[in-house]
């Protein structure tokens, strides 16, 4: 039986309208794309492969929140 998983992903929009997804716990584990749904799909699949690509796994973490600083 497979072990499920989670992991905390980070979603943000840069200025051309991509929406970018980056995984925390996993080093370089990002992707991009135009629509959320699309971005979902292939950041399963990043996923997929940094996990194959780990060597030493992933650490994982709980998810505090986000502050938005204004200086």
């Amino acid at each position: 039986m497979k072990t499920v998983q989670e992991f905390n992903v980070v979603i943000e929009q840069d200025a051309d309208g991509y929406f970018v997804a980056s995984v925390p716990e996993l080093r370089g584990c990002h992707t991009q794309a135009k629509s959320l749904d699309k971005l979902m799909k292939r950041v399963r699949e990043v996923i997929q492969l940094c996990l194959e690509d780990q060597e030493d796994g992933f650490i994982p973490s709980t998810f505090v929140g986000v502050q938005r600083i204004r200086i």
